[in-house]
């Protein structure tokens, strides 16, 4: 099994906690009727016969989380991604906060 380099020390609890599949459970806008609810996507395993295997990453449950943010957390607060979910998902929270209007104030004078 592959692991990252890097932050593995992170990655790995994630991961065990995940069962090395991804975590996703429709926050990228898709339903994952094929997975129940969930993304079927495993660790180092082919998405399709079209594409390569897909390596999780470990991230915040949070899209929007800032990186500088997100490297502080413990493994408790992240969860496995494979990388098309954690891309859409991000690109759909980021959407909802363009379209959230602030609260209007109220008259001072």
């Amino acid at each position: 099994m592959t692991e990252p380099i890097v932050y593995a020390t992170m990655w790995r609890p994630v991961m065990e906690a995940a069962g090395y599949r991804c975590q996703c459970t429709g926050q990228c806008g898709n339903a994952h009727a094929k997975g129940k609810g969930r993304c079927p996507r495993e660790h180092d395993q082919h998405a399709s016969k079209h594409r390569g295997p897909v390596h999780l990453i470990a991230a915040p449950a949070d899209p929007l989380s800032p990186t500088l943010a997100a490297t502080k957390l413990p493994p408790g607060d992240l969860r496995a991604w494979c990388p098309d979910c954690h891309t859409a998902a991000r690109r759909r929270a980021t959407a909802a906060a363009r379209n959230i209007t602030p609260p209007q104030q109220a008259g001072l004078f």
